[in-house]
């Protein structure tokens, strides 16, 4: 790493760090940003010994005189901060949990960047003081609203119907290669539609339909997994079976307007396929290679297309399908242009489990905790314990209505 980026002061970073977490042109509003800001400032007031007990000097060494620096960052000096943070100053357990976040998250942009080695805030040592979280809003647990869910899935389902307008109203003397990009941006608005429609309607956890590297049985959905005409897709469970999941009245339009527009080869393809041109450039060299096209006419074959994605679907060369991560960084990507108000001490984006989780809460709400469990495939008792608000919510109701009508009967 080079003595530049070591030297460089922690708050040099911080304006960097937050336009790249911020909402809006140039990175500057959104609630994580400015919570994030805020925790940053505590960090660095705190490494520098404005923030400890009165013998708390900070991070850099007593004989030196400067403002701290990445050199001075360790394990040791996260250890000592998740320390500080559960000390005696009246914050409930989840709240420390959510400040450590920030600063965890903060610390591993910085591996990304290059300005640390490691991500320090997250190993076993540094974590250690932390206290338990005590349940009441746990950090890692975010599920999606109804304004949330519908602003995603206005926002991708105009972005397909345009991508796909405009390649289909496409003059018949267009140039094959601009042809040929009208139909890939379609393509890949298509594909994202049907994946929010998906993870926002279904319930599915998103290991269930995506490829898990390191689990050979979850290769990701495939086209002959789906039975649009039944509302029906058959995954891989997490209790290690396969099973039937319900796709619902949303659902299926996005999905076979998807499957019209990619005409997959065979039904083993994934419904979800990679679109990373690195890992499509080197399966299509691969395969064409195994089918005995030299070199030369491998390249010559290539340049008649402007994305391998095309060339694979011509040659019926079948891509993995997107992996969990995958889904996260598209997730991201979307939850970022659809300009969508998150205010979520871990999530700056509507993570895929989020879904599940707020068609959970739709469901509990609506047709109460059995009818949830069947959708959810889940235990009735994990169900209860997950949705316990919505259940003390209703008690509530029940309890001040019963008030109102012992005091009108008292009057």
């Amino acid at each position: 790493m080079p003595d530049r980026a070591l030297s460089t002061p922690l708050d040099d970073s911080f304006e960097r760090y937050l336009q790249d977490k911020g909402k809006g042109r140039g990175g500057d509003g959104g609630n994580y940003r400015r919570n994030a800001a805020r925790e940053l400032e505590r960090f660095a007031e705190w490494a520098a010994g404005d923030r400890g007990d009165d013998d708390w000097t900070g991070i850099v060494p007593d004989d030196v005189d400067r403002e701290p620096t990445f050199d001075d960052l360790d394990e040791r000096v996260f250890r000592e901060y998740a320390r500080h943070l559960g000390g005696d100053r009246g914050l409930k357990q989840n709240t420390v949990q959510t400040y450590y976040r920030y600063i965890s998250a903060w610390c591993g942009w910085c591996v990304n960047e290059g300005y640390l080695e490691a991500h320090y805030a997250q190993r076993a040592s540094a974590m250690a003081p932390l206290p338990e979280d005590d349940g009441r809003k746990p950090g890692d647990q975010q599920a999606w609203t109804s304004e949330q869910r519908h602003a995603l899935t206005r926002h991708v389902d105009e972005r397909a119907r345009d991508a796909v307008e405009a390649y289909t109203t496409l003059p018949e003397d267009t140039d094959p290669l601009d042809k040929q990009r009208g139909r890939y941006a379609a393509l890949k608005a298509a594909r994202d539609r049907a994946l929010v429609f998906v993870l926002a309607y279904t319930a599915v956890r998103v290991g269930e339909l995506l490829r898990d590297p390191n689990d050979p049985r979850r290769r990701g959905v495939r086209w002959e997994d789906l039975s649009l005409d039944d509302g029906s897709m058959d995954v891989y469970r997490k209790k290690q079976q396969w099973d039937a999941a319900s796709l619902p009245d949303p659902v299926i339009s996005p999905l076979r307007s998807y499957r019209q527009l990619m005409d997959p080869p065979t039904e083993r393809w994934p419904v979800f396929p990679t679109f990373d041109q690195r890992t499509l450039a080197e399966l299509v060299r691969e395969e064409l290679a195994e089918r005995g096209e030299r070199p030369e006419a491998i390249t010559e074959r290539r340049a008649e297309y402007t994305r391998d994605l095309l060339l694979a679907l011509d040659e019926d060369i079948r891509p993995p399908s997107i992996t969990t991560d995958g889904a996260r960084s598209i997730l991201q990507r979307l939850s970022e242009a659809a300009e969508i108000d998150i205010d979520h001490p871990k999530h700056d984006y509507l993570a895929p489990h989020g879904g599940r989780r707020g068609m959970g809460e739709v469901l509990v709400r609506a047709f109460g905790y059995t009818v949830a469990a069947r959708y959810l495939d889940n235990s009735e008792e994990m169900v209860r314990e997950r949705y316990s608000h919505i259940e003390a919510g209703e008690l509530g109701d029940v309890a001040t209505e019963a008030l109102e009508e012992i005091d009108s009967v008292r009057q």
